[in-house]
């Protein structure tokens, strides 16, 4: 069984109370298919519909779709995430419902953008300035960072020696936070005449596991595999981070699908436009 987000687009004309008894279609018939709908969240301002099922296959979902009431999604996309529990979405994406009725909605979430940065050529940059001088320049490198993650609500989960993972509750403002460090650093590059700042940042969104206030799962790994993969300068995301941002004013080129250490499917890969 795989996690994956099925996204229904132009919803229009569909009230809440609408999706909601789709929903419970889908749940009446998915048993005769080995799928599981869990949740469901509506973005009202771009007339989005988001799913997310546990299935065998991306087509068993559709079927189920298919089978329960004929409304079948734009697009459906593999999610990578530790458990999905408690799985909610972001608010910004309006109300997600839990299976069974509640009189009130969680404003609690376990989904979380995980964001990870490093700085480029810090072993050049140590022997070059020394260490004292060095770990100052670490000082300035996460003051920046730091008044990024305040703007935008993020949380600084740990340093990284040449960087920092941090979480966002919010996949857009994740985004803006990491457009913003880039401009952050190349601006203090530009009243700095001697040492050039330049750092890669990946990010992924998922469920990711919580224990000692330190955060693990695929949800991490995959951030920290785009990191690495990132050039300096550059911010890649996975597939769900470019999904999930539609409609917020963001720009990505696909870098199509990518075999990362540790995953045994590809992921879909995009740069984030920030310059």
């Amino acid at each position: 069984m795989s996690l994956y987000m099925d996204i229904h687009k132009n919803v229009t004309d569909t009230s809440p109370e609408e999706i909601a008894a789709a929903h419970q279609r889908d749940v009446e018939v998915q048993g005769a298919f080995d799928v599981k709908y869990l949740r469901w969240w509506f973005n009202r301002e771009l007339g989005s519909v988001y799913c997310l099922v546990d299935a065998p296959t991306q087509e068993a979902a559709i079927e189920v779709h298919r089978k329960a009431h004929g409304l079948i999604p734009d697009e459906i996309i593999p999610i990578e995430v530790g458990g999905f529990d408690e799985l909610i979405g972001p608010d910004e994406y309006g109300p997600a419902l839990r299976e069974d009725p509640v009189d009130r909605i969680s404003t609690d979430t376990a989904f979380r953008t995980i964001v990870f940065t490093d700085l480029e050529d810090s072993t050049r940059l140590n022997e070059q300035l020394g260490d004292d001088a060095y770990v100052d320049l670490l000082g300035r490198h996460d003051e920046l960072m730091t008044d990024c993650l305040g703007s935008h609500g993020g949380m600084r989960v740990k340093h990284t020696g040449d960087g920092l993972m941090a979480s966002f509750a919010s996949v857009a403002k994740a985004v803006q936070c990491m457009i913003e460090m880039q401009q952050a650093l190349l601006e203090h590059n530009a009243s700095s005449a001697d040492i050039t700042l330049r750092a890669r940042m990946g990010a992924a969104a998922g469920e990711p596991v919580e224990r000692n206030n330190d955060l693990f799962g695929a949800t991490v790994t995959l951030a920290a595999r785009l990191r690495d993969q990132a050039a300096a300068g550059q911010i890649l995301v996975a597939g769900v981070v470019k999904e999930l941002c539609t409609g917020k004013g963001f720009a990505f080129d696909s870098l199509g699908e990518l075999s990362l250490k540790g995953f045994e499917e590809p992921t879909r890969v995009y740069v984030v436009r920030w310059e």
